[in-house]
């Protein structure tokens, strides 16, 4: 019955000091306004990209991004769902197409991470 006791106590002593650290760190986040949506890599790649061009195919960004069609799928849905691109789906001879924009909202966001990311090296380079 102690030695259960004292696991216990120690479990919950962990998780105490666990929770600390990641309260600590979140306060501590050198970007805390930074975009999460564009700041994961491959979903800033393919947000650069669209900029980059007036739209782009999926095979275009696959090859582009050197990821899967499931990545891809995966990371296109959540700008899509954001606002961030928009997608059309067409056929051309029989095959399926599918091409990706930047919609304004995805131009303003990419700005927005950009001039915040630029603020955070500045800050960096006057310590």
């Amino acid at each position: 019955m102690a030695r259960q006791s004292a696991l216990k106590n120690s479990t919950q002593k962990k998780r105490g000091a666990l929770q600390e650290v990641k309260r600590s760190s979140a306060a501590e986040h050198p970007a805390p306004g930074l975009d999460r949506l564009i700041h994961e890599r491959l979903r800033l790649g393919i947000v650069s990209a669209l900029a980059a061009n007036e739209s782009l195919t999926f095979n275009d960004l696959k090859s582009l991004m050197n990821t899967t069609d499931g990545n891809l799928s995966v990371h296109a849905r959540k700008l899509e769902d954001a606002g961030y691109i928009a997608v059309t789906k067409s056929f051309e001879d029989r095959l399926p197409k599918t091409e990706y924009k930047l919609t304004t909202a995805g131009q303003r966001a990419l700005e927005s991470y950009l001039s915040h990311m630029e603020t955070i090296i500045q800050q960096m380079r006057n310590r």
